[in-house]
């Protein structure tokens, strides 16, 4: 061994050892977090102080927009945080570029440097790497000219391969950490908004947990009219007076009208200075900035847009926009139900208000027989009587006005008759449970309102009716509101449909449709009156008119209905219809 290099290699090993020293600790501290800004921050703070410099940061390339964002500062201004470099912008931009390291001895013979704070004299930059790719870089600034070495660009770079499987990892953490988050808020808000019965309950809904889960200034919803040609706001959530009372926009023409159109997100990273965005003065009176549009798809069609907007500069990643599809993928699903709510609603005043002209056209019909067996006595006796008196009698005047009158009145009774017999049933091939199903539909809600348990028991095999589907449909909705009624602290509705042979092991003849409920039940009076005249009714409140509709539409089928019922044990009712043949 040469005893002049003996101190040289104490030296270099003494070196190392400090710099294998400081990499250990570094590497300790930045594997001590699983949050990356905290781990980022940490590197830093080390990188600054090993180094010796005066500032420093860790500029992260945006995968949404491309940009280097500062992620991480030390000894810089506030603004520092704000700003933003694209790939081989400055220094930094560069080496984010070229993946190379530069080691600036004097920044003011560089015509790339971009400076942040003043007094810097050199700076020292090195790509950060993670899984192969350059993903930021690491920059140390000091006031002093020729402040790196050779080596420090060396433990520079040492650190950030060693930061580079720490920051994976926080990246991994903070991506499942947030999707589980964005999981979480989806399921709760689509719980939600599917609780929403009414189309404008679901709207105010919708409007408000976007808000709410993309963190955002402002979000309004716009549908596309019936023209198809404008997209009106509907709701919002956030919004001034001025957005608020916004004129309707241009399905052709606006921003988010080309989101409907096309069916794709869109966002707008300042609508303030944007050309296309059809309302810059209210969005500068109300400080909305950045915006995120997707559309409301249901059944591949753009029913409207959901739109977030954020009160500062924003670059919506792609973990946002697929979220917030995610959500208005949900929310068209919970608006279309909300109005085939609606439309069931309509339909059901549509068939009660149905119910109640038929009772009309029956009640009328069974007065109209009321009335012309007397009328028919009156006009007998009138005959028989044969009364005649004298030219110039003012009484044969009122005979014969009597007369006429009679006349009339029979003349009346007949197109009463006429009309009640003209209901006659429109015969077709009807599957009773098709009818039974969708019969279901309607009246789910007000079963589930009442407090009423249904158990369906619809036999699969059923054979097919000559009948009328409408009719049907009226008398099952008859018998399944009148079960509801008997049911005020609610209860069970059972329905069933079976098949019944003539003789056992042979061919369906019949069906039979059975509904039996757990309410009050009837006195033997009133259940052998229940499909009795109208007018002979015991029901309270006239709760039998349906009944008696239930007793034509069967009696029109060739069918039979039997009752039995007893007081507290409720009431069964069973339909018998023969097959067609």
């Amino acid at each position: 061994m040469n005893p002049v290099n003996e101190p040289n290699s104490t030296l270099d090993l003494q070196a190392r050892l400090s710099r294998l020293e400081s990499l250990h600790r570094t590497a300790q501290r930045v594997y001590s977090t699983l949050d990356l800004r905290e781990s980022l921050q940490i590197l830093l703070d080390e990188v600054v102080r090993l180094m010796d410099s005066n500032s420093g940061s860790i500029c992260l390339i945006n995968p949404t927009s491309g940009f280097l964002e500062i992620e991480a500062t030390c000894g810089l201004p506030r603004h520092a945080n704000q700003f933003r470099l694209r790939l081989g912008e400055g220094i930094t931009g560069e080496v984010a570029r070229s993946g190379r390291t530069m080691r600036i001895d004097d920044v003011s013979k560089e015509r790339r440097y971009v400076p942040l704070r003043d007094g810097v004299s050199s700076e020292l930059a090195v790509p950060l790497r993670v899984g192969g790719d350059v993903r930021g870089v690491i920059n140390v600034d000091s006031d002093r000219l020729n402040a790196f070495s050779l080596e420090q660009q060396t433990l520079l770079e040492e650190l950030a391969s060693l930061a580079s499987p720490a920051i994976r990892n926080t990246w991994l953490y903070e991506s499942a950490r947030q999707r589980a988050g964005l999981l979480e808020s989806l399921l709760k808000v689509g719980q939600l908004i599917n609780s929403t019965l009414s189309v404008d309950d679901a709207l105010t809904v919708i409007t408000r947990e976007a808000r709410v889960l993309m963190r955002a200034k402002m979000c309004s919803l716009m549908m596309v009219d019936p023209s198809g040609e404008w997209l009106d706001l509907r709701a919002h959530d956030g919004a001034g007076k001025a957005y608020a009372s916004k004129p309707r926009v241009s399905l052709a023409e606006s921003v988010v009208g080309i989101v409907a159109r096309r069916r794709k997100p869109l966002q707008v990273d300042n609508v303030q200075v944007s050309g296309c965005y059809q309302n810059v003065g209210i969005a500068r009176h109300e400080g909305l900035v950045s915006l995120l549009s997707v559309p409301l798809l249901f059944s591949e069609k753009a029913i409207g847009t959901l739109n977030i907007y954020s009160g500062e500069p924003h670059v919506f990643s792609d973990e946002e926009v697929r979220t917030l599809s995610t959500y208005a993928e949900l929310s068209a699903l919970a608006l279309e139900k909300a109005r085939l709510y609606d439309r069931i609603v309509s339909v059901e005043e549509a068939l009660r208000q149905s119910e109640r002209l038929s009772a009309l056209g029956l009640l009328a019909a069974e007065i109209a027989h009321e009335i012309r067996n007397p009328l028919t006595v009156m006009k007998m006796l009138h005959h028989s009587l044969d009364l005649h008196f004298g030219p110039g009698d003012p009484r044969q005047t009122d005979v014969r006005i009597m007369g006429e009158k009679m006349d009339h009145l029979n003349r009346i009774v007949d197109r009463v008759l006429d009309f009640a017999r003209g209901a006659e049933p429109h015969l077709e091939e009807v599957n009773v449970n098709q009818v039974l199903d969708d019969l279901l539909m309607l009246t789910r809600v007000k079963l589930r309102s009442a407090g009423v348990e249904l158990i369906r028991e619809l036999d699969s095999h059923l054979p097919l009716l000559m009948a009328d589907a409408t009719q049907l449909e009226q008398a099952f909705m008859n018998l399944t509101l009148n079960a509801v009624e008997a049911m005020p602290d609610g209860g069970r509705l059972s329905i069933r449909s079976r098949a019944l042979p003539l003789v056992r092991k042979g061919p369906a003849t019949h069906v039979l449709v059975r509904f039996r409920d757990s309410g009050i039940g009837m006195t033997r009076e009133q259940a052998q009156n229940a499909f009795s005249s109208l007018l002979q009714t015991s029901k309270p409140r006239g709760n039998g008119l349906g009944m008696a509709i239930v007793a034509r539409v069967v009696e029109t089928h060739r069918g039979q209905a039997r009752i039995r019922s007893s007081l507290g044990r409720g009431t069964t009712i069973s339909l018998v219809f023969p097959v067609s043949r």
